[in-house]
């Protein structure tokens, strides 16, 4: 079955909402109102980051969809180029460090651009595929990076409803399941609201070897469905954020189609999505203040032409 089949001729869309050159989708919702929502939930001024270190050293490697590479961070400058003589000693005797890296742009939390994924050979608001050639002339993530997104955030903690430190590979949820779990917290999702969801998917990454965590793999999470899509576009949800490599679960367990909510929500909706995200201790804080809303503030870098780039979004509570 292709994408186009399963959504359907008439899947629920954003397109034209905000005029025929937008290129942000429904970050368009973050009005400043939207923002001075956000703020007003910080009571204790506490900040959290949600990006997972690059080139951490205790795990066997980064986290990383099949097929992409790891990043290679390589120092170009540092004391022992000059104690094994490699470079001249300067002239007052100051010495400093370099370094430079190689990696996926999508290699570690970050965002997606609106260009990101597409089909039927058009991107987010009906931009022709083709100007993805070489480069994303529109669409890019550079777009987002340069509006920044900022407003009030709420976790959802699927792990914790359900009762476990993270959710099966392959385990599914939907919106009410989110209703359910928001409802278990004492939360309300709101219209508008940056929407964070723990599976405990990457905590998982780091129990077990890679062999174990890529053998077969399937993540759990959001599954498709017309009324979850219909349910994001009438919330206004402006960006989705989880601690997956995909935001949903890899492959439609009925139809087999892989990764349709890119498809349904980003490409048709508009809504941001952002992968990758360390929620474990967001989860704890939140637990321990009785508060699962906050301001959310997260740009990623600026780079042009880009399908997406890297972001340490920052949260505070």
């Amino acid at each position: 079955m292709s994408i186009a089949d399963l959504l359907g001729p008439d899947p629920p869309s954003n397109w034209g909402r905000w005029g025929p050159d937008d290129e942000v989708g429904s970050l368009n919702l973050l009005t400043a109102a939207e923002v001075l929502r956000g703020a007003a939930q910080v009571r204790l001024g506490r900040v959290l980051t949600l990006q997972i270190p690059i080139g951490a050293e205790d795990v066997e490697s980064d986290p990383v969809y099949p097929g992409r590479a790891q990043a290679v961070r390589t120092a170009v400058r540092d004391e022992g180029f000059w104690r094994r003589g490699e470079v001249p000693e300067t002239a007052d005797g100051h010495h400093w460090a370099d370094d430079t890296i190689a990696m996926p742009l999508q290699g570690t939390t970050q965002y997606d651009a609106l260009g990101h994924v597409w089909y039927d050979g058009l991107l987010w608001n009906g931009y022709d595929a083709m100007t993805t050639d070489g480069r994303l002339r529109k669409c890019s993530v550079a777009a987002i990076a340069e509006r920044g997104v900022v407003g009030r955030g709420v976790l959802i903690d699927l792990a914790r409803h359900r009762g476990k430190p993270w959710l099966e590979r392959g385990e599914l949820f939907d919106h009410r399941d989110l209703t359910a779990a928001a409802h278990d917290q004492g939360l309300e999702i709101e219209r508008r609201d940056v929407l964070l969801i723990r599976t405990g998917w990457l905590e998982y990454y780091r129990t077990v070897p890679n062999r174990v965590f890529y053998d077969d793999f399937l993540e759990p999470g959001l599954t498709y469905s017309r009324a979850l899509v219909e349910w994001f576009q009438d919330r206004e949800i402006p960006n989705l954020v989880t601690d997956t490599i995909a935001v949903e679960t890899t492959f439609e367990p009925s139809t087999g189609v892989q990764l349709p909510l890119h498809s349904a929500l980003m490409r048709n909706l508009g809504v941001a999505l952002t992968e990758m995200c360390w929620l474990k201790d967001l989860a704890q804080a939140c637990q321990d203040q009785g508060q699962w809303s906050f301001l959310y503030v997260a740009a990623p870098l600026k780079v042009v032409g880009a399908s997406g780039a890297p972001v340490n979004p920052v949260v505070v509570l």
